[in-house]
């Protein structure tokens, strides 16, 4: 039997190179692709590039509350921040987390910078209100008088527990309103002319072409009559009256405010603030394991629990809509449960509709009146978009220059080999410049300017990798072996050197990313993303195309171009073995034998 030859390798990964190729093509393709039908063409910029105000809040620990700073509250502070900044009007405006305790507002250029600052770090007022009146929340035809409500549900609005009807059902009349909002503004119920007496009823009757002169208007008719216009005319399925509707209102004032049902959106009339969200001791979502269900569970302080009491036990006399309470929170209604009794003992509960995370939201912004947490500015920044621009064109400058020196020494030094890298470096810079783009959406990634940075440096990481397996190749050839078995005895080695080198590089980017802030983050993320770029490159692409080049006759032969010249390398002579068939022995003359 022979015995098996020596020296032979699997030849699946060289022999069918193929495969790697079209998985990397068909990624570029499905990369390209998405990027086109998202129309997401070009990566997102950060506010240093496109202009605008960053600003860095840090979250402060509580007395009473150590273990406050925790995931969950600050997601909760980002949403709040985050509607902040919309009531703004701001488009685009990014509100994230970064590390532990820090939120980054980045709010783009054309924003009051002033106002911005005053809005996203402080803790706004939250107020228990008495609903007076509800209705859709597009206005009113001019012939309707505003008085519909929906019926109540007994299930919390933000939830989205349940819809609106199409069209609201009045649930009281036009006076009983006004009745109601007199009341709020703690003034008697107004009439359109004073009660006549017997004696001028009777000489009215005798005179009754004479017209009587029109009533003078109190002070509350007017603020009813005004406050039931502005409900009237109030768009709330319109963003910027959405913003301004009910943000001013003092809180022993009623006022109108917007909100959201299920789906859609809606408008309340409510009442002066009857409980303040400091009144609210602790609140959380939890499930009730009788009914299966998830609720809020609320604890008042002392003084709460009075306010609350006396509040719930004025609403449940009443029909609906002012048998509810709104949540108001930065003047939008966040949920209008009904109450059908008096609400004793400091405790109560709002349940119908909730999810997990709906009920731990709300449950947060009922514990802690607003923002769950106290934050003070660690900077501001602010970047003209002329001043951005500016840098990206250096930026971009900087990195053509970086780009065309690192060609240059691979043509100089490598010759045919440097072909091999400069396509490696254009198909890494496709999929870098496609993710990103796509990323922009996806998860917020901003391209600012650290992240520029770290894409100039990815490109000396990722000829550092071509370079190793270059140089190994070239090794093997110095010992005397030809291309074909050089190309896969130097793969081994320079695997272990390529992955060693960019693990290195991808744990300072990962250790970078977590215990910083703001923009060296965009730098971190970059370098991060671009390295395990460059492991797939050269996995998927470069040594593939190498065993496929191995085999023209350009590269095998050596080439004097090709960059694996045996004698520019100062190869060895091949090792030849000679065969013998047994022992060398002496010659022997023919005269001596």
């Amino acid at each position: 039997m022979a015995a098996p030859k020596k020296g032979r390798r699997p030849t699946g990964a060289q022999g069918r190179p193929g495969r790697a190729l079209a998985v990397i093509l068909i990624a570029m393709v499905a990369l390209t692709a998405g990027m086109f039908l998202t129309k997401q063409t070009t990566p997102r910029l950060g506010i240093d590039l496109a202009g605008g105000t960053s600003i860095t809040l840090k979250a402060k620990s509580e007395p009473g509350k150590p273990d406050a700073i925790n995931e969950t509250n600050m997601n909760t502070a980002v949403g709040i921040i985050e509607r902040r900044v919309n009531g703004l009007g701001v488009s685009e405006a990014e509100v994230q987390t970064q590390g532990r305790d820090h939120i980054i507002v980045n709010i783009p250029k054309g924003t009051n910078e002033k106002q911005a600052r005053e809005q996203v770090g402080t803790t706004a007022q939250l107020y228990f209100r008495p609903v007076l009146a509800f209705a859709d929340g597009a206005p009113a035809a001019p012939e309707t008088a505003p008085s519909p409500s929906a019926s109540p549900s007994g299930a919390p609005k933000a939830e989205g527990s349940s819809k609106p009807s199409a069209s609201a059902t009045p649930s009281s009349s036009a006076t009983s309103q006004g009745r109601a909002l007199s009341e709020a503004l703690k003034a008697p119920a107004a009439t359109a002319s004073p009660s006549p007496s017997a004696s001028e009823s009777k000489k009215a009757d005798d005179n009754k072409a004479a017209p009587s002169p029109a009533p003078t208007p109190s002070g509350a008719d007017a603020a009813v009559a005004g406050l039931q216009a502005k409900f009237a005319a109030l768009d709330c399925t319109d963003e910027a009256q959405r913003a301004t509707a009910g943000k001013e209102a003092k809180p022993e004032e009623p006022t109108v405010a917007c909100g959201q049902r299920g789906d859609a959106w809606g408008k309340w009339i409510l009442g002066p603030a009857g409980v303040a969200g400091t009144d609210v001791k602790d609140a959380k979502g939890v499930v009730d394991p009788q009914r299966g269900m998830w609720i809020v569970t609320m604890e008042f302080t002392d003084k709460g629990a009075d306010k609350f009491a006396k509040i719930t036990g004025e609403l449940a006399t009443k029909q609906a809509p002012q048998n509810q309470f709104a949540i108001v929170l930065d003047g939008q209604v966040i949920s209008d449960p009904s109450v059908s009794q008096a609400l004793t003992g400091g405790n109560a509960e709002i349940s119908g509709g909730f999810t997990q995370q709906s009920a731990q939201d709300l449950g947060n912004m009922l514990s802690y009146g607003a923002l769950p947490l106290s934050f003070q500015e660690d900077s501001v920044t602010t970047v003209t978009a002329a001043l951005g621009g500016e840098q990206l064109k250096a930026g971009l400058i900087a990195g053509a220059i970086g780009l065309f020196l690192v060609v240059v020494y691979l043509l100089v030094y490598y010759r045919g080999l440097s072909l091999i890298a400069i396509v490696s470096l254009l198909v890494s810079a496709i999929l870098t410049y496609t993710l990103m783009a796509l990323l922009g959406k996806a998860i917020g990634f901003a391209l600012n300017l650290p992240a520029v940075c770290g894409a100039i440096v990815a490109i000396g990481i990722t000829a550092d990798s071509f370079i190793v397996y270059f140089e190994r190749i070239r090794d093997e050839i110095r010992e005397g072996r030809t291309l074909r078995p050089a190309v896969e005895r130097a793969w081994p080695r320079a695997r272990r050197t390529i992955l060693v080198s960019d693990f290195v590089s991808f744990l300072a980017a990962a250790v970078l990313f977590v215990v910083t802030v703001g923009k060296v983050q965009g730098f971190a993320f970059t370098l991060g993303l671009t390295t395990l770029l460059d492991v797939v490159v050269v996995f998927l692409f470069t040594k593939p195309i190498m065993t496929l080049l191995a085999r023209t006759k350009f590269f095998s032969s050596g080439h004097p171009w090709s960059g694996l010249d045996p004698k520019r390398l100062g190869a060895k002579p091949p090792l030849r073995r000679s065969r013998r068939t047994g022992p060398v022995t002496a010659p022997v003359d023919a005269k001596e034998a």
